[in-house]
């Protein structure tokens, strides 16, 4: 495919449609590190519970979006919860994607956490996946501390 130049205005000036990929690191900050490092370190998740509301949020969050206070306790949620919603992705998108479609992504809440936490899921065919059904985290077994530490959740009982 070529690349396609506009005029702008009576200046002649082109323009050429593109896209810039820009590599960057980014901070977990104290929250985000103690998140990935109990997962990478003890295959656990952990939200953070707030002491106004008691909401359990996932992924953990150092200050509550409803009540705006500050949040210090930490609460084991497990491993395994139930899909409120998914997607079935079918498209490829190269070097920005965690697999190969197709492969489908949910939102999974932790039976210990009030919020859902978005992830892959596995061992399920995509026609069987069901709104309600509960799952299972999978962890990796070399982990590094990050998001995809944990692998994918699967159907509980597979």
């Amino acid at each position: 495919m070529g690349v396609r130049s506009e005029e702008l205005g009576d200046s002649g000036t082109l323009m050429y449609p593109s896209r810039i990929k820009l590599p960057y690191t980014w901070h977990a900050g104290k929250v985000g590190s103690r998140f990935y490092q109990e997962i990478r370190d003890n295959c656990k998740i952990w939200g953070t519970k707030c002491p106004q509301c008691e909401r359990v949020y996932l992924p953990p969050r150092e200050t509550c979006p409803r009540c705006f206070c500050n949040i210090d306790e930490w609460v084991d949620v497990g491993d395994i919860g139930t899909l409120l919603t998914y997607t079935v992705i079918r498209y490829a998108v190269p070097g920005i994607q965690p697999q190969e479609p197709p492969y489908a992504l949910g939102i999974i809440q932790l039976d210990g956490a009030s919020t859902g936490l978005m992830h892959l899921l596995g061992e399920v065919e995509l026609d069987n996946i069901r709104v309600g059904m509960r799952l299972k985290a999978v962890f990796r077994d070399a982990r590094e501390g990050n998001y995809l530490d944990i692998k994918y959740f699967r159907p509980l009982g597979s």
